[in-house]
């Protein structure tokens, strides 16, 4: 799989729904995964990471109603519930049990397309004012430290800018090029100094790193489990 894609899960017992949009989708640059069940679903999500869900309401078995309000229980990812046209009630169940948006059927694939990109693209924006976790280290970027164990150490604004890239885009490599460019490092030696300064600021094993780690030939890409 391309890093740099975003990777959509289609959960609907509709053949022809399913390979529709996984078709449509693929053409638009996405990764897309289909399960035809909650059950199918669930070891799907167990077996990949992904950066959104497409659910449909109406399935057999347990329903995506359900399935939604489980998953929101245990794990942050968007949901986009495919619902019967013009059940404006359950719609609003949906939101409430934590479905990010929803869409009637039938549906254009450019408008799921159009809510798809939205809601990636909301979801990419760091919040300074929160603190994000990679393995045990606890990132503050409002206060631009890192706490790991009893240590808690500063980051600079180099560090800083890389940091909510990287954090933006899990899973994509970065370049030493774009590294430079995004901190504003111009010599390699330079950039690749500043990996490792990280790196003994988020690892706990910094010489074996598990989430900052080297692309061989191509950069760096940050890995959160």
């Amino acid at each position: 799989m391309e890093n740099n894609k975003a990777h959509i899960l289609i959960v609907d017992d509709d053949n022809r729904i399913r390979d529709l949009l996984k078709e449509y989708l693929n053409e638009n640059n996405y990764i897309v995964t289909t399960a035809t069940n909650s059950d199918n679903a669930r070891t799907k999500i167990s077996q990949f990471k992904f950066d959104l869900i497409v659910l449909d309401v109406m399935m057999p078995g347990q329903d995506g109603y359900e399935l939604t309000k489980d998953l929101k229980k245990k794990i942050n990812i968007p949901i986009i519930l495919l619902t019967a046209k013009g059940e404006v009630e359950n719609r609003i169940k949906g939101l409430e049990l934590g479905a990010d948006d929803y869409i009637g059927k039938p549906f254009e694939p450019k408008e799921l397309l159009l809510r798809i990109k939205n809601i990636i693209n909301k979801n990419k924006k760091i919040d300074l004012s929160s603190k994000y976790s990679i393995g045990s280290a606890i990132i503050d970027l409002n206060k631009m430290n890192i706490k790991l164990g009893e240590k808690t150490k500063k980051i600079n604004l180099s560090e800083k800018k890389i940091l909510i890239e990287m954090l933006s885009n899990l899973g994509k490599t970065f370049s030493r090029k774009k590294i430079g460019e995004i901190s504003n490092i111009s010599q390699e030696r330079s950039i690749d100094v500043m990996i490792t300064r990280l790196r003994q600021k988020i690892e706990s094993n910094p010489k074996n790193p598990k989430y900052l780690q080297t692309v061989r030939g191509s950069g760096y890409v940050l890995w959160i489990e």
